[in-house]
């Protein structure tokens, strides 16, 4: 058992695992490209240009602006060892893009099928993508006071 993780890197359990979440994504790669695979086709190149061209320098020139803010901030020595609080603003925009990347047709009403296939209003998307996005701000607000104040020394 030692010699199977010094070569591979891992436990048996790790390897098995890795195997069946490809068989799972292979199923449902398989599964889609049955049904219209032009249309996953497209999807896919879609993503890939929308990502690389668009989002990937949004949020690259949104945190180079944080971590700037950052630097001009004065560091003493005790909040120097501990996280910085740029991390703290970004994990919640990165949940509330993420978000918002896969609600947004919900959460800006631009999906005319949905009330004709669930029966359910489109309403109420912007208010619960709103409130997740403040409570997961807040939230990280708190973790880093409480960071601050047990970190202050006395």
């Amino acid at each position: 058992m030692r010699r199977f993780a010094d070569l591979y890197g891992a436990s048996p359990l790790h390897l098995l695992a890795m195997l069946a979440s490809v068989a799972l994504a292979g199923y449902a790669a398989l599964e889609l490209f049955s049904s219209e695979p032009i249309l996953v086709l497209v999807w896919f190149v879609g993503a890939a240009i929308g990502h690389d061209l668009v989002l990937l320098p949004l949020y690259a020139l949104v945190d180079m602006a944080l971590v700037r803010s950052s630097r001009r901030r004065r560091v003493d020595e005790v909040t120097a060892r501990a996280v910085p609080w740029v991390n703290y603003v970004r994990v919640p925009l990165l949940v509330s893009g993420l978000l918002l990347l896969v609600y947004f047709p919900s959460i800006l009403r631009l999906s005319s099928g949905y009330e004709t296939t669930t029966n359910l209003s489109a309403d109420p998307y912007l208010g619960r993508w709103l409130l997740v996005s403040g409570v997961v701000f807040v939230a990280s607000a708190a973790a880093y006071a409480l960071r601050l104040r047990r970190s202050a020394p006395g």
